[in-house]
């Protein structure tokens, strides 16, 4: 249950993007994308800012792993990257693309957030225990208070998101629903 917001608060979106909702997942994603467009719309209204993170694999630097290599070569469809329809980006939001399951890993979000002397941040997207969890426990080690928006994220696992959710989570934040979430943004 989240007690309340930060006064500094960034929304931050894990890859709502045509690639991955395309893929089976869990829950609907209609409802996913309904609840983050919500939390997008209310965070524009309070002037808070909204980051939009993608991943592209394509260009990732880590050391590949025996498991990566037995995986065979994906060629993802021409709009993988693009953000879902549902969820409405202005040139004012802050775009960061991420090549690995944490969207702070080699990228510019953490100093993003800092210009905009952000403390606190709103998290939803997919995969709940990849992308979402990753970014998480980065923001986590870095200072950041953290609220999971839990009905606007699912997993390709349902057991992967529960796990998330009822383990993980409550130990580096607090979880709610998009409307309890936009209620305490007030």
């Amino acid at each position: 249950m989240v007690t309340s917001l930060d006064k500094n608060t960034a929304l931050v979106l894990i890859d709502l993007q045509k690639g991955i909702i395309a893929l089976p997942l869990a829950h609907p994603v209609a409802g996913v994308l309904a609840n983050a467009a919500k939390l997008v719309e209310a965070f524009r209204k309070a002037g808070q800012p909204i980051v939009v993170v993608n991943v592209n694999t394509g260009n990732a630097k880590w050391t590949k792993s025996r498991k990566d290599s037995k995986q065979g070569a994906f060629t993802p469809p021409e709009n993988w990257l693009e953000i879902a329809d549902e969820i409405k980006t202005e040139a004012t939001d802050i775009f960061i693309t991420k090549h690995t399951w944490n969207a702070f890993y080699e990228t510019a979000i953490d100093e993003e957030l800092k210009k905009r002397d952000i403390t606190g941040i709103v998290l939803a997207g997919i995969a709940t225990s990849i992308g979402v969890e990753g970014t998480a426990r980065a923001a986590s080690e870095r200072g950041y208070n953290i609220t999971f928006a839990t009905d606007a994220m699912t997993d390709m696992v349902a057991e992967a998101h529960d796990n998330s959710i009822k383990i993980i989570f409550p130990r580096i934040g607090e979880a709610d629903t998009t409307d309890k979430i936009i209620e305490m943004l007030g």
